[in-house]
């Protein structure tokens, strides 16, 4: 099965699945960089190319098995995953004192990972919906979340 080629889609429909996942993952990941959250933007960028290329290697491979008694399983491999990005949003989460701090760069992280896997199925339509869907939540939320962080500097006289 080695193949310097791809053997079911085009060079463009692979390009445009990965460079939608670059785009709309780097769309999350400079805000959350640009506005100082717990996590820069590579992560993002990292973690939707890996979901879209496994995605994209996982749909090759299953047209490239010749054996009919195998088949690869896409929903348990992207299950996998998903469960595994989960873990490395964990770690942009930090305790200060009785409050959570990086919720949304975790979540976020972990939709980067969905994003990766939707563009990669080819839903390039869904990756940017779900994009567009944090980005607003992000910028319309800002208001409210930074009101309650300087309130929190407040009560501690961190201000």
């Amino acid at each position: 099965m080695t193949s310097l080629s791809p053997l079911h889609f085009t060079w463009f429909d692979i390009l445009a699945r990965l460079g939608a996942a670059i785009v709309f993952s780097l769309m999350i990941g400079l805000e959350r960089f640009l506005n100082r959250r717990p996590v820069d933007f590579r992560p993002f960028f990292i973690v939707a190319v890996a979901s879209c290329s496994l995605v994209i290697g996982l749909i090759e491979g299953s047209f490239a098995i010749a054996d009919p008694r195998l088949s690869i399983d896409i929903g348990r491999v992207m299950s996998g995953v998903m469960t595994g990005i989960g873990f490395l949003g964990a770690g942009a989460l930090f305790r200060d004192g009785h409050i959570v701090q990086g919720a949304g760069s975790a979540a976020s992280i972990w939709a980067a990972g969905a994003i990766g896997i939707v563009c990669g199925l080819g839903l390039l339509w869904l990756g940017g919906l779900v994009a567009g869907a944090i980005l607003i939540l992000f910028l319309v939320g800002r208001p409210f979340t930074d009101r309650y962080h300087a309130e929190r500097a407040n009560d501690n006289g961190d201000r």
